[in-house]
This record gives structure tokens, C-alpha cells and sequence, in this order.
């Protein structure tokens, strides 16, 4: 990092990657704030630069004493140990701005010599004060999953009729008459805890009513007319609750039945065939439905507009996926009971990985949105044909120059509205221009703007 690089950060603030110190004499308050930057995503702390952004910078002995601190802070402070980095910035005038480099911790938590765990919400930090939240730091290292979680629920809960058909059907075994042998075969099969409760597994997969259990745990659609949302206009709405077999049948329903019919050369009494495939929906309930976060008492939430369909699942993407990433067909399990009893069947759950890179390939015109600070996980799918989308890609070029010139403060979301398009395809026209030296970018992607060049 040379002093452009570090003035273009420093430029940007402090949020929950940076951090600025003008100086440094706590070794404990350094080692919390290391701690929360590890047991996060990992971030840069400054030193020598002020809160305001203002560069004081260090002296020579000033960097010797604050090194000595963050080898004590790193080593000795800190549980486990952390392996940082540091690097000496000039900043003028012989003076030095050292930028600590925290990396995303690999061995969560970490804790500061007083037993306190730290997270980063955004540029502070605090302590981790609920169970929740221990939770999911637990969660993110794969230490603790919420489907094993007891759900307070007795296995007289339990539809009889159905874990005896999926016993039948899946193990060619009878259903246990003796209350005892029952909860033994439970706890065998990881629906059950040692106390003789169902857990969070058990009550989504084989209880009659979860939502009498867990009543957050259900899908809200929406139909509403035009392509924003409305308080009070709605065409439709349902609420889906039961087993996750039958939220998922229902929710797809509700979509199925709101989407276009092509007649496609058939004769006008044919059903038709839906505008989108049903097997993107497939793909996308089931990775929904599966790999939320259900340490989040919240439902998904399904809208239909008459441009797009939305799937937005609580819970942002786990550890260290992204979404280039889940594109290309990693994954992270989130809930592997879940996850092991869907794939015998109960769900249309076809290979680990392979959903999202399925979908995209039956429908391309798909966007995905990992809101780590809402803590969402939004799934777009655009109501566009695939053959219209081609061929009115050179419109859509001589459109986003045009919309470009008149104002090169547009953001591609803002494009892509305007357009009518996904930000993917925004994104392609967008590289095409650039290729051909008809649009470049000036400055960062926040806070700078288009450049369309004269041809």
C-alpha cells in the first residue's frame, strides 16, 4: 500500500473493515478490537490516522512501542492466539501510519484475556451479550447448528402417519408400537435429543403442525400488482405453513399460479407452459427452505410482481461463500440434518451445490443479493424471456450510454430498473462498452461516476 492507497481508504471512513487509532497504549483495549475484527470478517486498523480522517502519524519510536504492543496484544492477549500483519505507510513529514491487517479468524471464537467474546457492528464494537448471538458465532465455524437445537416440543408432537410412511418408504421399517423404542429410534436418527425432546429437524420435518411449535418458521406470499410493493393492494396473498414438504408444495403453487401461460404453437384448450420453468422454482424453494438461518425468528417472504419474482430468506450467506461463489456451485450446509433427510426424498433435492448453478441454467435472467447487514438472503428472478432478452441487447447498450450521459451518477441497480433488465445482464452490457472504449469508470464504485468517451 503506497499513500495514494492508503488516503483513498482512509477517504472511505471507518466501517466494520476499518478502523482508525491516532495512537495506541491499551494493550487490552487493542486486543479487544482485534478480537472483534477476527471473530468478523476479518479488517485494516490505521494507526496514525484520527477519527476524522485527519493523519497525525507516528514517529519512529512510536512505531517500536506500538509493534511491541501488537506482538503482546496478538500473542498473549488474545484466545486463541492471532496471526496479524503489519505495514509502515510514510505519511510526510517523517512521520509513518502503521496499518494493522486482521484476518478473518479461522478458530471463532476469540475471546480477550478477560473471557469476553467481541463483534464488529459496523465501525464499533461490542460485546456478544445473548445466547443468540453465540449461536450463530458457533454456527459460522461449524461448531453448532440450529437444526439439532431442542425444539421444547415431546415426541407425542410427532405425525405418526407420516415418519411411519417415510420409515416404510425409506428404511422398509415398522413404525415402533413402545413409546421408548420410539424415542431411542429418534435419537438414532438425529430427529430427537438426549433430554427426549424433537429438535428444530425433527419438528420442520415429521410434526403435524411446526407452526404450532414454531410459528416464525412458515413462507408469507404476496402477489401485488405492478413491480412495487403496496401496504394495502394485493392480488393474491397466502400464508404457508405444515411440514417443509408441504410449505414447499404450497409455495410453489402459489407461484405456478401467478405466473404467465405460453400457448408456444398449442392449441387454445392446451394448459400452456409457464413463462419461467418450474424447475428453476424447484431449485430455489428448496435451497430456501433448507438453508436458511433458523436462528432467525423470522419467515420467508415470497413476492410476485409483474417483472420479477423475490424468494428473501432470513439469514445472509454462511462463513465464507459469496455469490460468485454459489454460482459456480460451492456450498456451505447450514443445516445438514435438514439437509440429510431432504436428500432421501422429502424434498426435490438433487446434488449439494448443484441448485443455484441449476436454476441459472434454465433461466439465466436471475439476480442474488447476500444483505450481511439485514440479514437477508434475496433471490430475484426477473420475468423476462431468454430469446427477447438477446435480441434487444443492442437496444439496451444505446439505452444505458444514453441514460449514462444524462446522468453518470447511475448505479447499475438503478439501470437495470430503468431498463427492465436483471443487473446481470446490466452487467455484461456494461463490459461489452467498456471493451469497445465507449463507457469507462472514474473513481470507486461509491462516489464515482460514468465517463462516456465521443466516438
Amino acid at each position: 500500500m503506497n499513500k495514494k492507497d492508503l488516503n483513498q481508504q482512509i477517504s472511505l471512513g471507518e466501517d466494520s473493515k476499518r478502523q482508525f487509532k491516532a495512537d495506541v497504549h491499551n494493550v487490552d483495549s487493542l486486543a479487544a478490537e482485534m478480537a472483534a475484527f477476527a471473530n468478523g470478517e476479518g479488517g485494516n486498523i490505521f494507526i496514525g490516522v484520527a477519527d476524522d480522517g485527519s493523519v497525525p502519524g507516528l514517529s519512529n519510536s512510536d512505531v517500536s512501542r506500538i509493534n511491541q504492543l501488537i506482538s503482546n496484544a496478538a500473542s498473549q492477549h488474545i484466545r486463541s492466539p492471532l496471526t496479524v500483519q503489519t505495514e509502515n505507510i510514510a505519511a510526510g513529514n517523517k512521520r509513518l501510519v502503521i496499518v494493522l491487517i486482521i484476518p478473518k479468524g479461522i478458530d471463532k471464537p476469540y475471546f480477550d484475556k478477560n473471557g469476553v467474546i467481541w463483534l464488529k457492528i459496523g465501525s464499533d464494537k461490542r460485546r456478544v451479550n445473548s445466547k443468540e448471538e453465540l449461536r450463530r458465532l458457533f454456527q459460522s465455524v461449524d461448531q453448532f447448528h440450529a437444526d439439532e437445537l431442542p425444539a421444547k416440543a415431546g415426541i407425542d408432537k410427532l405425525d405418526k402417519l407420516r415418519f411411519r410412511d417415510f420409515l416404510r418408504d425409506t428404511y422398509q421399517q415398522e413404525f415402533p408400537s413402545d413409546p421408548s423404542e420410539l424415542l431411542t429410534l429418534l435419537q438414532n436418527m438425529n430427529l430427537a435429543t438426549d433430554t427426549g425432546e424433537l429438535n428444530l429437524a425433527g419438528v420442520l420435518l415429521f410434526t403435524e403442525k411446526p407452526e404450532w411449535i414454531k410459528p416464525q418458521f412458515i413462507v408469507k406470499a404476496i402477489r401485488y400488482p405492478g413491480n412495487d410493493i403496496h401496504s394495502t393492494k394485493y392480488l393474491d396473498t397466502e400464508d404457508f405453513s405444515g411440514p417443509l414438504e408441504k410449505i414447499f408444495a404450497d409455495s410453489l403453487a402459489f407461484i405456478m399460479r401467478n405466473l404467465h401461460k405460453v400457448q408456444a404453437g398449442h392449441g387454445v384448450n392446451a394448459p400452456g407452459t409457464p413463462e419461467i420453468p418450474i424447475s428453476v422454482f424447484e431449485e430455489l424453494l428448496v435451497n430456501a427452505l433448507v438453508h436458511r438461518d433458523y436462528l432467525i425468528s423470522a419467515p420467508i417472504r415470497l413476492f410476485v410482481f409483474d417483472n420479477r419474482i423475490e424468494i428473501i430468506s432470513p439469514g445472509s450467506l454462511p462463513n465464507n461463500l459469496t455469490v460468485d461463489k454459489i454460482r459456480t456451485g460451492n456450498s456451505n450446509i447450514r443445516n445438514p440434518i435438514l439437509v440429510s433427510y431432504i436428500t432421501k426424498g422429502l424434498l426435490p433435492y438433487r446434488e449439494i451445490g448443484s441448485g443455484i448453478r441449476r436454476a441459472l441454467e434454465n433461466w439465466p435472467e436471475i439476480d442474488f443479493q447476500d444483505d450481511r447487514d439485514g440479514a437477508i438472503f434475496i433471490v430475484t428472478v426477473h420475468r423476462i424471456s431468454q430469446k427477447s432478452s438477446g435480441k434487444s441487447s443492442g437496444k439496451s447498450s444505446g439505452k444505458i450510454l444514453t441514460l449514462l450521459t444524462d446522468n453518470p451518477q447511475m448505479t447499475i441497480p438503478q439501470l437495470a430498473q430503468e431498463l427492465g433488465l436483471s443487473t446481470r445482464a446490466v452487467e455484461k452490457q456494461i463490459a461489452k462498452l467498456r471493451l469497445k472504449n465507449l463507457l469507462k469508470r472514474v473513481g470507486p464504485a461509491k462516489g464515482g461516476y460514468w465517463d462516456v468517451c465521443n466516438t
